[in-house]
């Protein structure tokens, strides 16, 4: 049968697949739009699942607050082009939405979990995605946090998502609370305190020192010395009540909220890609990859 040009319009707005995609789909189902929307969701998900060996080392942190609860995550693309287009910005922003409202335990599970107010699960809405983008898109990580009615979160992405911190502070104040999650952004401690440095950590780190003072020629006897001014050093670097803060380097995070009468109790940080292989495209191939599509 004849297909229109207005039926293929309607079912390209339907899915956002490419015109010749929709006409072929239209004509192997013969003019039912439902069934060729099948079709193309079908076809989606075999090209999704032809590019689940690609990097997908770009994209963006989202972090949605709803009254006590909050959740921050990242999702995945392979090139910056994508995750700044606004398909991808809505899709992370449902995507957090979702996981705000279901709190699923794991990626696994929430990627089987039906997306609010849709028939598709996550999964499906995100192979949907890829199929209408080009590109690798995956769910990498999220947290959620929960908290008192005397405690308040503070909420900061950097770069427009590249990095996202989510603060959860003892004590009410949002403001305070905003500018430790931007302190953690700029600073990136990699635990709260030294209480929650594991203990393997702290004495690896105590026999590096130990050998670089006896290799600097120090005598054995204010050896140990050395190693404790410089193990203080070390926590300052690397936990988060000890280092100084950003806004005011004299003093360090702790007695910055000690003085308003603010204790931390938890952060997280996620910076876009960290650990994940980057792909070695050049700039200028990228844009060519780009005007290709």
């Amino acid at each position: 049968m004849a297909i229109s040009a207005k039926l293929v319009k309607e079912l390209r707005e339907k899915t956002g697949a490419g015109m010749m995609d929709c006409k072929k789909a239209l004509t192997e189902t013969d003019g039912d739009i439902e069934k060729a929307i099948d079709l193309l969701r079908e076809k989606g998900i075999a090209k999704a699942a032809k590019k689940a060996d690609r990097v997908a080392a770009e994209g963006l942190t989202q972090i949605k607050v709803d009254g006590n609860k909050a959740v921050i995550v990242e999702v995945n693309s392979e090139t910056d082009f994508v995750a700044k287009n606004e398909q991808f910005t809505s899709l992370i922003d449902n995507i957090a939405k979702h996981l705000l409202a279901a709190s699923p335990a794991t990626v696994e599970e929430a990627l089987d979990q039906k997306l609010n107010g849709t028939d598709s699960t996550v999964g499906e809405y995100i192979n949907e995605a890829i199929a209408k983008i080009g590109e690798k898109i995956s769910l990498r990580r999220f947290a959620i946090l929960e908290k008192a009615d005397n405690e308040t979160f503070g909420a900061y992405l950097h770069m427009g998502g590249r990095i996202g911190v989510l603060t959860q502070l003892e004590g009410d104040n949002e403001a305070v609370a905003k500018d430790v999650a931007m302190h953690v952004a700029a600073v990136n401690p990699r635990y709260l305190s030294q209480d929650q440095v594991p203990e393997a950590e702290v004495e690896h780190e105590k026999e590096v020192l130990k050998q670089q003072a006896l290799n600097e020629g120090k005598p054995e006897n204010i050896v140990e010395k050395m190693v404790v001014g410089r193990l203080n050093k070390f926590f300052q670097e690397i936990c988060l009540v000890e280092q100084p803060f950003v806004k005011d380097p004299d003093m360090k995070v702790k007695k910055y909220l000690s003085d308003k009468g603010l204790t931390i109790k938890k952060f997280v940080r996620f910076e876009v890609g960290e650990g994940l292989e980057k792909r070695e495209d050049n700039f200028a191939e990228e844009v060519q990859a780009q005007m290709k599509k």
